[in-house]
This record gives C-alpha cells, structure tokens and sequence, in this order.
C-alpha cells in the first residue's frame, strides 16, 4: 500500500489531506480525505474513492456528495504520433469535457480542452527547449484571451514556473520541487497588475509519499 499526506498553508487558511493506494493486479484502489474527514470526529465529508486501470480510465466517488465522475482515456495514432485523448463526464453538475494532445515530437505539442454543449474551448501550444525551458502560450475561445507560461528546470528536482492571464491580468510565479528523499513541496505567489492595491496570494503546499 502506498500513501501519500499532504498539507497546503495560505495566507488566510490552513489544510490538509491523505490519500491511500493499493493495486489489485492492473487496477488500482485509492481513498483519499481532507481533514474535515478527522475533525470534529470521524465523518463522511472530504471523503472519495477511486478505481483506476492507469491509462484506461478512472471512476471517482465523492462520498458526501454521493456523486460520480467517470474519466476513459485513449492513445490513437495519426501519422504514426500520437493523440492522446480523454472524456470525463461529472454526474452531479452534468458536465462532459474533452481533452486532447497531439505529440509531434518530444520538444513540440498541440493540445485543446472542450465543454462540450459550450462555447467554452481552450487550445494550448507546448514547447520544451532543450528539455529544460517550456513554453506554453494558450488561447480561451470563450474569453477571446491569452494565457502565457514558462517554466525553468534546475537541478533536475527544481522547477520555477511564471504565468500570466491577459483576461484577469494576474500574474503569477511557482517554485516547485520533487525529490524521492524529502518528498515534494510547491510554494506559490499571485498579484492581480489590474488591481489598484497590489496584494500578493502566498500559499505553499508539501506532500510526503510513504509505503507500507
């Protein structure tokens, strides 16, 4: 069994959750709970299941809502590369999205994300320079707005990441870091450029990963 506990620090609020896996045979079982699960006494709130064939799909439960989201995932080939499809329906808000990538090569690759029965469509161009910087400038059709994102690898665990939306003008920068020995931890900072008093968002969230 594999388990995973995380914990997410704002400037205005404090969180935290588990997540527990264990495979029988191609398919994998996982609960996971914030601490509304454990506060105030055991409870059904922030409680979900899972079923994952890793791949194929995913089938979420979410306990207190008694709501299900059903994810299949696809891989077909088009000019021998591939696109990388997936559909996801959500019972509860009856929501259906559709998301692709198509990998060119492994510097270049195209992909989109779809309501569908909306208008709401996002396409999204990946490029990775020399393995370490990539790229990424999006359009949201339903904004008519750009999104921009960079991001650096350092030391093969560090990552630094700026983004920037030119609809809600926020502009925003991440310090990421994966290590199999200290696990791994995010720390983020947002300002809106739009706002008169430019306050900035703090968060930082870390996540230790343990086996038993």
């Amino acid at each position: 069994m594999k388990g995973a506990l995380k914990a997410n620090y704002e400037t205005d609020k404090t969180a935290a959750g588990a997540s527990f896996a264990v495979n029988a045979g191609d398919v994998k079982l996982r609960a996971t709970m914030t601490d509304a699960t454990v506060v105030n006494g055991p409870s059904l709130n922030g409680l979900a299941l899972a079923v994952e064939k890793p791949g194929f799909f995913i089938i979420d439960y979410n306990v207190p809502k008694k709501d299900f989201r059903f994810q299949f995932m696809n891989t077909v080939r088009i000019a021998e590369k591939p696109l990388n499809l997936t559909y996801s329906h959500s019972r509860g808000d009856n929501r259906t999205m559709l998301d692709g990538a198509f990998v060119f090569d492994p510097a270049n690759k195209v992909s989109a994300n779809h309501m569908l029965g909306s208008r709401n469509c996002k396409l999204k161009y990946t490029y990775v320079h020399e393995g370490l910087t990539t790229f990424e400038p999006s359009y949201d059709l339903a904004k008519n707005s750009w999104d921009f994102a960079v991001s650096r690898r350092v030391y093969s665990d560090d990552v630094f990441r700026a983004t920037y939306q030119t609809s809600s003008k926020n502009l925003g920068f991440e310090w990421s870091q994966n290590s199999k020995l200290n696990g791994s931890f995010k720390v983020t900072a947002s300002v809106n450029l739009g706002e008169e008093v430019k306050v900035p968002k703090l968060s930082a969230e870390t996540t230790w990963d343990f086996e038993m």
